[in-house]
């Protein structure tokens, strides 16, 4: 298989933003979200600074999973809009120069697709071989199951046929068959499908899951996914040339580096760092730098065509699962205390605001870190205004509320009644007359006007996406002093975090940038002067942060 071309890799520096189309503006007042909203509200997130949106699931679905459970791949759920108004969407969007992806779900469908609907009629049906099925009783799969407090087994028994179908997630989301060649054609059907309509790619959903080799008891394996997904890669850039597939990939760093497509690099061209983030949170926990630097010195490196995409918070629980069992109890003790806070086991059920007590030092300095680290960054909405969940709404749906746009009725998000939104909105020191995006767009010192310079400082500085991480031996167990570097430009940037609640001096020493200066890009481009052995002092408030510039004595001044 041949190495992907390197063609224009705009997503090494572009700024993501996940966003519902349901819940995140009703332009027509019936109380849900829709498209011709979200088309409203391009102009916001330009001015924001986003380069990219992503939308989460727009398809006709079941309605049993927040879109997840899709009846029709090729369509829009008529509550959202139709064709017409997405292309619409795509051209608004790109009109602002912000790019579109959208989420590929074809690891399932939902039980009311007509796929499944013909195939459980017979065993001889032509769609039975579009899904899993064994005739065999399965093992004991409680262990493996996703959702364990709605699911006991991998397998559920169809009575009327007798067989077994493998469903990954809910049993209303019966897995499909992807060695079938026909589910392939019917994959790259979808995929150009969208691209035909201006998508600028995927947003891949449980890749280990849809790549995945079934363990169907006594039927031969020859599939080879690593393969089948090099062959998804090149089927999408022949299409378009510069589309990317980004990968909800959860495992271990050691077993990310094959869906990038190894050395070759013809695999997926992003993937979401969970290591990272799950580190990230226990040393917030901790108030100590170590998980996440230790994180980052094990990160592998990757494919000049590879990305990782760096994140705080996405639209799910905050998955804890790579942590040890001792590990995720401290970040329960210390972010979700009460069981209706946590989920599944192994996550919590909250947005960043809530979890550290509306401490926006904190909440600065993890988005700092998040925004200075090599890859690229993904907000989910919302969290540039720093909103907060609603535990009264069932499971992850606590942190999909809607968007909160002003301080009115609703937050603004709809004319309907309450009880037409697809979920309540949050109250009290987090609800809409105290967080939303018209106050504080008006106001210089909010933390939707620290997002935005965040994001523009890192937009201003393109080499961080194309930079490798190097993390430098610290005194202060509560400081993260890590070096990103770009070797064709002989770029660098120090950025400095401190996980700690008390002040500190941070030596540091770049060697062989003996009398360079640092320029201060967050803090008024404050200068501060290496000594001939490049080495300083630079002082760190509680939970402070810092990008500095190297800026060499024959460089340009940085304005």
């Amino acid at each position: 298989m041949r190495r992907a071309d390197t063609g224009d890799l705009w997503y090494k520096n572009a700024v993501f933003y996940c966003a519902d189309i349901e819940t995140f503006y009703d332009w027509d007042g019936d109380g849900c979200g829709d498209i011709r909203g979200m088309t409203e509200r391009v102009e916001y997130l330009a001015d924001l600074g986003v380069t990219c949106l992503w939308l989460m699931p727009f398809y006709p679905t079941g309605r049993k999973d927040d879109g997840y459970d899709i009846i029709d791949f090729l369509n829009v759920d008529p509550r959202l809009g139709t064709l017409g108004d997405f292309v619409e969407l795509v051209r608004t969007a790109k009109a602002h120069g912000i790019r579109v992806i959208i989420d590929f779900v074809m690891n399932h469908t939902s039980d009311a697709h007509p796929w499944f609907k013909s195939a459980r009629r017979s065993k001889d049906d032509s769609y039975r071989d579009y899904f899993v099925w064994t005739d065999t009783e399965p093992p004991d799969t409680s262990k493996d199951v996703v959702f364990p407090d709605q699911e006991d087994s991998l397998w559920e028994l169809d009575p009327k046929t007798g067989e077994w179908y493998l469903h990954h997630f809910y049993k209303h989301q019966p897995d499909l068959n992807i060695e079938n060649p026909k589910v392939q054609e019917e994959i790259s059907r979808t995929l150009g499908f969208w691209l035909q309509l201006g998508v600028s790619g995927f947003r891949v959903d449980a890749v280990p899951f849809l790549f995945a080799k079934d363990a169907v008891p006594g039927r031969p394996d020859p599939f080879d996914p690593y393969e089948y997904l090099g062959d998804v890669r090149n089927f999408v850039n022949r299409r378009v040339g510069d589309a990317v597939l980004l990968g909800e990939v959860n495992v271990p760093y050691k077993d990310q580096k094959a869906f990038f497509g190894g050395a070759d690099g013809d695999g997926l061209n992003m993937q979401f760092d969970f290591i990272g983030m799950q580190a990230i949170f226990l040393s917030l926990a901790r108030a100590d730098a170590r998980p996440i630097a230790k994180a980052l010195r094990q990160r592998p490196k990757l494919d000049i065509t590879s990305q990782w995409a760096n994140f705080v918070r996405n639209h799910d629980e905050l998955t804890l699962d790579k942590l040890s069992d001792d590990e995720r109890q401290e970040v329960f003790d210390a972010f979700g205390p009460d069981e209706d806070m946590q989920l599944y086991g192994r996550g919590l059920r909250r947005r960043l605001p809530a979890m550290l007590g509306g401490d926006q030092r904190r909440m600065k300095m993890a988005y700092s870190l998040a925004f200075s680290l090599p890859g690229t960054p993904v907000l989910f909405y919302g969290e540039e205004i720093g909103m907060a969940e609603n535990l009264d709404v069932q499971g992850r749906f606590a942190v999909r509320t809607p968007m909160q746009w002003t301080g009115g009725p609703n937050g603004g998000f709809s004319r309907a009644g309450k009880r037409r939104l697809p979920r309540p909105l949050p109250d009290g020191m987090y609800g809409p007359d105290r967080v939303n995006a018209a106050d504080q767009r008006h106001d210089h010192e909010s933390f939707w006007w620290f997002m935005r310079n965040l994001i523009y400082t890192y937009r201003q500085q393109p080499e961080i996406g194309w930079s490798t991480p190097e993390v430098l031996k610290q005194p202060h167990t509560g400081v993260l002093a890590h070096v990103c570097r770009e070797a064709e430009s002989d770029w660098l940037m120090l950025a400095l975090h401190n996980f700690g609640a008390d002040s500190c001096m941070v030596p540091v020493q770049l060697e062989d940038e003996g009398g360079c200066l640092l320029v201060d890009l967050l803090h008024g481009l404050t200068e501060h002067q290496l000594d001939s052995k490049g080495r300083i002092e630079i002082g760190l408030e509680p939970y402070g942060y810092r990008w500095l510039r190297l800026r060499r004595p024959d460089d340009d001044p940085i304005i």
